[in-house]
């Protein structure tokens, strides 16, 4: 016979094993719970002789419970230790990421913290019999752990990236929005990251250095496009018609509406972008 005590204070950490504790997968075994002086103890008493199987069980179900009930409070107090500098909108903006990152990859990412926490408890509760959760928690799971942090730092390094990448995008847009245009429209050709700048007229549209080097506002690069977007920061025409010959929205495009954004009109099926259908656009610098 095998037993283990599980011990915990928390009353949410109580409810959830009591009530997962009666799905364990394994038979026979009687559960009790008790108040003592000092904690509030899960009894598990297995009658059975396969203890290795009964031990995987238990530590399957703290292991959920760590991930399930635990883990966002372990992400906050990660982001308030190591990124304390931050306003709370931005931890928030973090701490969401860090949730987009965990979904986008579930399985990876669950199965890697799981086997851990496996692991973790599968070792302990081989050679002991009780587990106080919090000390447990707070001592013995840093490969876990680590694995939060590593999260946390991906997720502060994008949110900087983006946070620096608006700030781009409104110093432009505040430029622009201060100059005067120099001309009525622009037709921008796009293919595969290659453009294309056409005057009203639909004649290639060519910029001097001297001129292309005095309107470069930043020496930050978004793409191989550097050329086409320098030259509508120079010509700040009034509308901006971009014709998708590849039906494609990239970052780059995404960018110009947001710099631009109502002087940008995005079209797919025009006779210009007939025109360009079959023919190949070779980058203008």
């Amino acid at each position: 016979m095998k037993s283990i005590c599980i011990k915990t204070n928390n009353s949410n950490l109580l409810d959830y094993l009591l009530n997962e504790l009666n799905y364990i997968e394994i038979e026979p075994v009687y559960i009790s719970s008790n108040k003592f002086k000092n904690y509030k103890n899960i009894i598990i008493h297995y009658r059975g002789n396969n203890n290795k199987k009964f031990i995987h069980e238990v530590s399957c179900i703290l292991s959920c419970l760590v991930i399930d009930e635990l883990e966002e409070k372990f992400l906050k107090n990660i982001i308030q230790k190591n990124y304390f500098y931050f306003n709370s909108n931005e931890k928030k903006q973090i701490l969401d990421i860090c949730f987009d990152t965990f979904s986008n990859d579930f399985n990876t990412y669950f199965d890697k913290k799981y086997n851990c926490l496996i692991s973790d408890f599968e070792n302990y509760l081989a050679d002991n019999k009780s587990i106080v959760l919090s000390g447990f928690i707070n001592f013995r799971i840093k490969d876990y752990m680590s694995i939060l942090e590593e999260v946390v730092d991906d997720a502060v390094n994008a949110f900087v990236i983006e946070k620096e990448y608006f700030e781009f995008v409104s110093l432009l847009k505040m430029y622009i929005n201060s100059q005067s245009s120099n001309c009525e429209l622009v037709h921008l050709i796009y293919n595969n990251e290659n453009s294309i700048l056409l005057d009203k007229n639909k004649k290639v549209i060519n910029i001097s250095d001297d001129i292309f080097k005095a309107k470069y506002l930043s020496d930050i690069t978004f793409s191989s496009n550097d050329y086409a977007l320098n030259s509508l920061l120079t010509l700040i025409p009034k509308k901006i018609y971009i014709h998708l010959i590849d039906n494609i929205v990239d970052e780059f495009i995404h960018t110009l509406g947001l710099i631009f954004e109502n002087r940008v009109e995005i079209c797919t099926d025009c006779s210009i972008c007939r025109l360009y259908k079959n023919s190949k656009i070779k980058s203008k610098k």
